[in-house]
């Protein structure tokens, strides 16, 4: 019972002083009908060996990992370098906490420095925070932020930003007066419907687009940043698939205001739905507005250059009234994971991984494209994502893939849009082979006959 500090005469005591017969009475207060009323059913004690054995029986029930897989949606399989892993184990990474003595956290201050320095380069904007939660809660965030900037309470959120994400927007403003309107997509080109923008007007805080959006279509953020302008909007951009940033045009060049992402490309390997990192830059002269922190450089009066917190805007750190968010956490191992997988690959490794992306992903929309009954439903430029549009029901047809041919395709789309069923989202990165998309094809082409 060495987990279980107090022996059974201290638990009586205890009980005694409190005026409870039996540990029981402790949980009265939670009614009969949904109490579990029998004990657990889990094993008995067992030793070290025995754990592990177990642990293996079940790993080894676990086929995924082995399988050639073309699932996206905003988690993504992507080759991490071994020093990511072999780096972020070292002890003084591993369990060190916040910055908040300067002093002994020198490290730690200057790679979150590091990390806000490449994702405003990656992002091209002006000023970075030091990583949020995920890309879902950093989108959240910055509705609230473009609330506070405008002083307006409505959001315009496109619906080909992933559903997820909408969803985690919706939870957090759900008791405040934001208010919150979708925009339509065009069932040709899989973008923005533009006719629907006109839901725009002066009352509107900002326009949230995805690029690439949840069906892999690239969207025409210039366009949409000069609309959201005109009425006083701030332009949001999201990005869930951040290898894109190596390829495409930065969100700052194309005039975004906020720009969040979801970092997890970035080195950090699939594992059960996390962990995950938020990324969230801005513009400058937002800067006060932004929640999290910001890890500046400052210097002692001999000149020496040293790390600190330049802006923490968390109700830790100031008046709760104050306080920008009180939820806005900073990923900081994940973070430190990301920025050594960007400064291992490069300005032009990270280009080579997504012009790979980007290949793979046309040969393989092309072939799938020459298969009789299937078709591709979305004309716009893609980066790594496409949307297949199955002569059959898109589920059933990933579950034979799964089952019979041990190849997990993508995910069917009717999980989200209802509409869609014969509708799936594949993905291909640089880990899936020539091989690999070719079996894909062939897969489809004979199970769907």
């Amino acid at each position: 019972m060495r987990y279980i500090p107090n022996s059974p005469e201290e638990r009586a005591e205890m009980l005694e002083l409190l005026g409870l017969a039996s540990a029981d009475e402790l949980f009265r207060s939670i009614p009969a009908d949904i109490q579990l009323g029998r004990a657990l059913r889990i094993t008995e004690p067992l030793s070290e060996i025995e754990v592990i054995a177990e642990m293996e029986r079940l790993a080894a029930m676990n086929t995924a990992s082995r399988q050639p897989s073309f699932l996206g949606a905003g988690a993504y399989s992507h080759y991490s370098p071994t020093i990511v892993d072999h780096l972020i184990q070292r002890s003084e990474f591993f369990t060190s906490y916040t910055p908040y003595q300067p002093e002994v956290s020198q490290g730690t201050l200057q790679y979150i420095f590091e990390f806000q320095t490449l994702i405003c380069q990656l992002t091209g904007m002006d000023v970075a925070n030091a990583s949020m939660y995920d890309g879902s809660t950093a989108m959240a965030e910055a509705f609230l932020m473009a609330q506070r900037v405008t002083r307006k309470n409505k959001v315009l959120i496109a619906e080909t930003v992933h559903p997820e994400y909408s969803e985690v927007a919706k939870t957090y403003t759900q008791h405040g007066d934001l208010k919150i309107e979708t925009v339509h997509f065009d069932k040709e080109s899989g973008r923005i419907l533009s006719d629907d923008l006109s839901k725009l007007d002066d009352k509107t805080a900002a326009l949230v687009i995805q690029s690439p959006n949840f069906f892999g279509c690239i969207e025409d953020l210039e366009s949409l940043a000069n609309k959201a302008h005109e009425v006083g909007a701030l332009l949001i951009v999201v990005v869930t698939e951040a290898i894109s940033f190596g390829l495409l045009k930065s969100p700052g060049a194309c005039g975004a205001d906020i720009v969040v992402a979801e970092g997890q490309s970035f080195g950090i390997p699939l594992s059960y739905g996390g962990p995950y990192v938020g990324l969230f830059a801005t513009k400058e002269k937002y800067v006060r507005q932004m929640p999290g922190r910001l890890a500046g450089v400052a210097y002692d009066k001999n000149g020496n250059r040293g790390f600190v917190l330049t802006l923490a805007t968390r109700e830790q750190h100031i008046r709760r009234d104050k306080a920008t968010s009180n939820i806005c956490t900073n990923q900081g191992l994940i973070a430190l994971a990301a920025t050594i997988y960007m400064e291992t690959m490069g300005k032009k490794g990270l280009q080579e991984v997504a012009m790979q992306n980007a290949q793979k992903t046309a040969y393989a929309a092309k072939e799938i494209a020459k298969i009789e009954g299937f078709s591709l439903p979305f004309s716009a430029p893609r980066f790594n994502e496409f949307v297949v549009r199955a002569p059959k029901d898109a589920s059933e047809l990933l579950e034979k893939l799964r089952t019979e041919r041990a190849i997990i395709g993508g995910l069917a789309l009717s999980r989200y849009y209802a509409d869609n069923p014969n509708d799936f989202l594949v993905c291909v990165t640089e880990i899936n082979t020539r091989e690999q998309i070719d079996n894909l094809v062939k897969s489809l082409k004979e199970i769907s006959n």
